[in-house]
């Protein structure tokens, strides 16, 4: 017979419930976690449109030029090892709403920049900041959600990746072809404070993860991760996405503005509207998932991207941007997938590995976007769209064979749902 104590104490220890799809909750969660991404991607990305003013203003090369953004990712990638184990010691809520809060302000400060290497130090800086909020907020949806919402959940949080992104973007490109540049990074520096402090208020703090009185050590963490075949794909996988994406959108500015399109700053500016599409892509493809398995749409997502770059090779006008518009969906759909793969896979240490996760994820934003710039001044769009190509089809590669990889053991128990591992 169970003593009113001991229903007591088991009542004490059950865990608090996941959140489930539909709930007040879990609209709170994904409206706070959408702001986040809004900003993390309006800071991270709005200098991309600024990158032939830079090479005009400061006479550099394109790849040069890139480095305002290469420098940003690549800071991002490292450092979020450590913010991951810091949102173990000090949690989840705080160590996110900090993070923007001081992205916030390196974005500010990039404004006054007096130089070039001081514009790239505060883009560092940013960077830096920054890499406290995406691997958390992965963790955080995997630790906090049910596994039919999770997707979803990471879809709506993707979703506002992409309108920061564009919305960044449009920004700074109207801004800057008639104040400068600097008024322009400054406007997306004051949007990034506003969005550190909603989202402050707008998230719950995290009740499945409480945080530890010690930093986690992250080696055998990482080691663990690296050992796990399907984890390794997952990472590959992100690196060819993201490293596609960037060097698309990083050097299509350049292809736009010269013959046969010779297009103004702000009419370059508005192709990023096609960001509107990667916000409906993330959100469909994190729901199909949910509802088919990620085994069975990863590589029907990843494939739209090859097909896009050799679009981009037309003459026409339509082409060219219909050929991005695929490049876009693909990346996002595959993004969006990969992202709440991590979480169901990892046991434990979550944080760590979407941390890992996204340090291939940005370093292939940071590597990639870079050499992208040599493959332009070596063969103009047909060089970049070579190198473009090469990456998405590695990626086809890569998720075709994820489709064979078999879940972990403690995913192969029935669920109500195909199993997402």
């Amino acid at each position: 017979m169970t003593t009113p104590a001991a229903a007591s104490s088991a009542h004490i220890d059950r865990p608090p419930p996941l959140t489930r799809r539909g709930e007040a909750r879990f609209w709170r969660v994904s409206s706070a976690l959408f702001i986040g991404g809004l900003a993390t991607f309006a800071v991270l990305y709005c200098v991309q449109p600024l990158m032939p003013d830079f090479a005009r203003n400061f006479s550099l090369t394109p790849a040069a030029a890139s480095l305002s953004l290469s420098v940003s990712t690549g800071v991002l990638a490292f450092a979020m090892f450590a913010a991951g184990a810091l949102s173990d010691a000090y949690g989840r809520k705080r160590v996110m709403a900090v993070s923007l809060l001081a992205a916030a302000v390196a974005t500010l400060a990039a404004a006054l920049a007096p130089n070039w290497p001081a514009l790239i130090v505060a883009r560092a800086l940013a960077g830096l900041a920054l890499s406290g909020v995406p691997a958390v907020a992965m963790a955080y949806l995997a630790e906090e959600m049910d596994r039919s919402a999770v997707g979803v959940a990471m879809g709506l949080y993707i979703a506002g990746n992409t309108i920061g992104g564009m919305g960044g973007r449009l920004l700074t490109a109207a801004i800057a072809e008639f104040a400068g540049w600097r008024w322009a990074v400054g406007a997306i520096g004051a949007f990034a404070v506003v969005s550190a402090v909603a989202f402050a208020f707008a998230l719950p703090r995290e009740r499945r993860s409480a945080p530890r009185a010690e930093l986690v050590a992250i080696g055998p963490a990482l080691r663990m991760h690296l050992a796990d075949p399907g984890l390794r794909l997952l990472f590959a996988l992100g690196f060819l996405v993201m490293g596609a994406f960037v060097a698309t959108y990083n050097y299509i500015g350049f292809r736009l503005a010269a013959p046969p399109f010779s297009l103004s700053q702000t009419a370059i500016g508005f192709v990023f509207v096609i960001y509107l599409l990667g916000t409906v892509a993330s959100a469909v493809a994190g729901d199909l998932s949910g509802r088919f398995g990620r085994r069975r749409v990863i590589l029907p997502s990843v494939a739209l991207m090859p097909l896009g770059v050799a679009a981009t090779l037309s003459p026409e006008l339509w082409a060219t941007l219909l050929g991005v518009a695929l490049v876009t969906v693909g990346f996002f759909a595959g993004h969006s997938i990969a992202s709440s793969w991590i979480g169901l896979r990892a046991e434990t240490a979550r944080a760590q590995a979407s941390a890992l996760y996204l340090f291939f994820y940005y370093a292939g934003s940071s590597l990639a976007g870079w050499s992208g710039g040599w493959a332009l001044a070596a063969a103009g769009w047909p060089g970049v769209a070579a190198f473009v190509g090469a990456l998405t089809l590695l990626a086809c590669a890569v998720a075709l064979r994820l489709t064979r990889v078999p879940p972990p053991a403690h995913l192969l128990a029935p669920e109500p749902i195909p199993p997402g591992g």
